[in-house]
């Protein structure tokens, strides 16, 4: 399976209520093409910062008294290029935080030129950092282990590494600006 195959398990098992912050390129027109929901944003242009995204929403959530839950939808090559982010994040500590990391060991959305993730293992790094919910999937024959219910309920940040076989799928290109994409997305967290 591949991350297209990841995105739309993830997708098929949250509901409209969550958050979602997706990575830059693919990941997000492969999230889009699945299904455009309002309270999603598409990263489009900052390789890295899908994670530093999430925790900043999770933690204006979190200040409102709102607990629902914001999904990063992030991967191997981003998380690798702004690694920091796990330390913040675990400093930070948010509760209704989920970080999905789909882990192709490749940078996909630059022409696949392979990461340094087939060298490491990024949940033994989660844990060693401090996460206490870590969980591994391996989803390059199957996605039926990935069902993003089963974390709802955790007390984050979760961490899930989702591990997928490298590709791109032929996803549409996003039709909506940066600024379409940022002002929906602010007006569902304000209502």
């Amino acid at each position: 399976m591949k991350r297209y195959d990841a995105i739309k398990k993830i997708v098929e098992t949250t509901s409209e209520d969550e958050y979602i912050i997706s990575n830059i390129g693919f990941p997000s027109r492969e999230l889009y093409g699945i299904k455009d929901r309002k309270r999603t944003f598409y990263m489009s242009g900052s390789m890295g910062m899908a994670t530093p995204i999430g925790l900043g929403v999770a933690l204006a959530l979190q200040q409102q008294n709102n607990t629902t839950k914001v999904i990063v939808i992030d991967g191997d090559g981003s998380m690798l290029m702004n690694f920091g982010e796990l330390v913040t994040v675990y400093a930070q500590n948010p509760e209704n935080l989920i970080i999905a990391l789909i882990d192709n060991e490749a940078y996909g959305s630059t022409g696949s030129q392979e990461t340094y993730a087939s060298r490491i293992n990024l949940s033994n790094i989660a844990e060693a950092i401090g996460f206490k919910e870590v969980y591994h999937i391996d989803a390059k024959e199957t996605t039926d282990d990935i069902d993003m219910t089963q974390y709802l309920d955790k007390k984050g940040p979760v961490f899930v590494h989702i591990k997928v076989n490298p590709g791109n799928s032929d996803a549409p290109i996003i039709d909506l600006t940066p600024s379409k994409i940022k002002n929906r997305f602010m007006k569902q967290i304000h209502e």
